[in-house]
């Protein structure tokens, strides 16, 4: 299957978006590419968490949805009426899972937060649009169940990394009060290393599983929905991420404006894989913004 149709064409040059060639532009959204030892970073998220549950003790499991995927790993904390930070796992919406993702669990909970990482059908099980629904459907669970967990529902915060920074943002854009929540259910959102407008992931070779339309690419693009946002945003990459995920992480920055918690941060010598795993170090700007964005 052909990814994508060149739409100009520079001199005897097709070019399919901005000024990079079909061949570009697949390269640009293969991380395999630009972190070819990104398989090293993933063992550590698994690692860290599989750490956090001995020193934790095992996650307390919750479904939030009717679907077998649709379920929450909580690591509750000792104070009463605490805040809730919610992580939502990368893994270019077909891979990973809240087993790998607890790794950042111990600093928040340390800190006075419980900490969840959340479950969701991942490709090709299910659309895009669906997985998003689900991740806002954990959301509006997580605001209607707190209190029976020890959980502040007016407190709730949300990170995500690489397509799951994509999600943060599709929640950070949500208009919950068309699901009967309050505007502002979501107090921060955290988007590390993501994906913002879905065009030229639509036009890449991505889109032979993604397999987005125009209505959904647009639908699904957080840079295109901004008027939604009621909470600051916080956007980080690496430094040793592609030019395209440096751009669209700058272009969502650019265009938050006054919805920005700080300007974007570049994590100098970090690769895609590896920048979220400062999420976990409360020492470290991701981790040290996350707490500040809570109040704690």
């Amino acid at each position: 299957m052909k990814a994508a149709t060149s739409f100009r064409h520079d001199g005897a040059r097709a070019v399919t978006f901005l000024n990079y060639n079909q061949a570009e532009l697949d390269r640009q959204y293969d991380q395999r590419v630009w972190a070819p030892d990104g398989a090293v970073a993933i063992r550590r998220y698994t690692e860290e968490t599989d750490r956090v549950k001995k020193v934790l003790g095992e996650p307390k499991v919750f479904a939030y949805g009717p679907s077998p995927a649709e379920t929450l790993d909580l690591y509750p904390t000792k104070a009463a009426n605490a805040p809730i930070h919610v992580f939502i796992h990368g893994g270019a919406w077909r891979l990973l899972s809240k087993s790998d993702s607890g790794f950042a669990a111990e600093a928040f909970v340390n800190a006075g937060a419980h900490f969840i990482a959340l479950d969701f059908a991942l490709l090709p099980a299910v659309t895009l649009p669906e997985m998003v629904a689900q991740v806002r459907r954990a959301i509006g669970w997580i605001y209607r169940h707190a209190h029976e967990f020890g959980g502040d529902p007016a407190r709730i915060h949300v990170s995500g990394h690489s397509s799951g920074g994509h999600l943060a943002g599709c929640v950070a854009v949500t208009d919950w009060t068309a699901l009967d929540l309050p505007a502002d259910t979501v107090k921060s959102t955290i988007c590390a290393s993501g994906m913002y407008d879905l065009l030229p992931v639509r036009l890449s070779a991505r889109n032979e599983y993604v397999k987005l339309t125009l209505e959904t690419e647009h639908a699904l693009s957080p840079m295109r929905h901004l008027d939604k946002i009621s909470g600051p945003v916080f956007v980080a990459y690496g430094s040793g991420e592609s030019d395209e995920f440096k751009r669209q992480s700058r272009s969502f920055a650019a265009a938050l404006g006054g919805c920005l918690a700080a300007a974007p941060v570049e994590y100098e010598g970090f690769n895609h894989y590896e920048v979220v795993l400062t999420l976990a170090d409360p020492s470290a700007r991701l981790g040290r913004t996350a707490l500040d964005l809570m109040g704690l």
